[in-house]
């Protein structure tokens, strides 16, 4: 029996709701059965929840195929969202600096047993497993503006609200391949540094995160991001004007 299929791919009953939600508010927002606000704050809330455990999920499944058998016995490979490491980490503050800013900050990485993945390459692919999945979300959900689909059929705010989790998707990924210690970036290349600057790495990563993020909402690099993150949904024809109405409807409450 091969790798793949030997391994378990029922999704957790946890990830399920989760995933109902965000259908559900889409056929909504297609429809326009509901306030489109509101519908769109839980379509966007819900699109990244699941983008959320793809990415954990993916982290956790580069780590399966490089040699880390634990990750299937803690259920990570289920995209159970109450299985991960450090669930405040992982979903609770990147749910934060959504709501509160309007940017996809990655969240903490599954834990996963470097020492019995088979190679250093397999250890940084494991890194690079997780913004590779936002980039797949991207690529989806960039498709149908490429197509020319939101001129032809759904509705403004359905667009929008896919034009922002697009944005999301794209700066996840751009903040998540910087090399600072504490991001996916920095773990790609953690595995080929001296095991003493891994680390010393390892230890400031906390105090490098929070000075990298008060760089991003408090300085220019904040707006350095954002021009990759229009130069990367722009490579799928998403409007930014999309992407700005997405945000207006997404702040309901405002």
């Amino acid at each position: 029996m091969s790798r793949v299929a030997a391994m378990p791919w029922r999704l957790s009953a946890n990830f399920l709701p989760i995933l109902a939600v965000f259908v559900v508010t889409a056929v909504s927002l297609v429809t326009g059965w509901f306030d489109a606000s509101v519908t769109v704050f839980a379509f966007v809330v819900s699109g990244w929840l699941v983008s959320l455990c793809l990415h954990e999920g993916a982290h956790a499944l580069a780590a399966y195929w490089g040699g880390d058998r634990s990750v299937m016995e803690k259920g990570y490979l289920s995209l159970n969202p109450l299985a991960y490491s450090d669930p405040l980490m992982s979903f609770g503050l990147p749910l934060l600096f959504l709501v509160l800013g309007g940017i996809g900050l990655p969240g903490g990485s599954v834990y996963i047993n470097r020492t019995v993945l088979r190679t250093r390459h397999w250890d940084a692919f494991v890194a690079l497993a997780g913004p590779l999945a936002n980039l797949v979300c991207l690529f989806l959900l960039g498709l149908p503006f490429m197509l020319g689909l939101p001129e032809t059929m759904g509705t403004a705010p359905f667009w929008a609200a896919i034009a922002f989790l697009a944005a999301l998707q794209a700066s996840a990924a751009v903040l998540n391949l910087l090399p600072v210690p504490g991001f996916d970036g920095f773990a790609i290349i953690r595995p080929y540094l001296p095991y003493d600057m891994q680390a010393q790495a390892n230890a400031i990563a906390p105090l490098a995160t929070i000075g990298f993020l008060f760089l991003v909402f408090s300085t220019n690099v904040g707006g350095m991001i954002w021009k990759a993150v229009f130069a990367l949904t722009g490579l799928f024809d998403i409007y930014s004007g999309y992407v700005g109405l997405g945000y207006q409807l997404f702040r309901f409450w405002q």
